[in-house]
């Protein structure tokens, strides 16, 4: 029965500015804003399959971290971290080393960048490589995996 996660909603400390760093990212699209509840909404990706809300203060004052990812293909990977520094908002890897080595899960396989919201949640773009899982071994750099699939370094930078 289950296809996937629909929806899912984060509490903020200031809806308005969690709203324009949102609306900045690329594939986030607004759907709808609700003053009254200090909401706003926004398709994730293609209108009617993934939904992000976002609302202040609810269902408490106190904002907890809390982690999500989104779904990139693995071309935009290559420009994630040039165009986060190009909004100003640092990334990092899972390591929370320098984005300028990104790391692959090999369990699954895939690459992710990660950075925060202006809450601190930590957010992750994620993008599945086209190889077959490896869970036998332990997280490495991508340019690592691309070596062990006698492929060239990505260039990502």
């Amino acid at each position: 029965m289950i296809k996937g996660i629909f929806e899912t909603h984060i509490n903020v400390s200031n809806y308005q500015a969690s709203s324009q760093f949102y609306e900045q990212l690329p594939g986030i699209i607004r759907l709808h804003e609700d003053p009254a509840r200090k909401s706003s909404f926004y398709w994730v990706g293609r209108p009617g399959e993934s939904m992000l809300g976002i609302r202040e203060n609810y269902p408490s004052p106190l904002v907890q971290r809390q982690h999500f990812a989104f779904r990139v293909e693995l071309e935009d990977m290559l420009k994630a971290r040039t165009y986060l520094d190009s909004l100003g908002i640092p990334s990092e890897n899972f390591h929370g080393e320098s984005s300028e080595e990104l790391i692959v899960f090999p369990f699954m396989p895939a690459v992710s960048i990660y950075f925060d919201d202006p809450d601190g949640h930590s957010l992750e773009l994620i993008a599945m490589l086209n190889d077959d899982p490896r869970p036998e071994l332990g997280l490495m750099t991508w340019s690592e995996w691309e070596s062990l699939n006698e492929r060239e370094r990505p260039d990502y930078r």
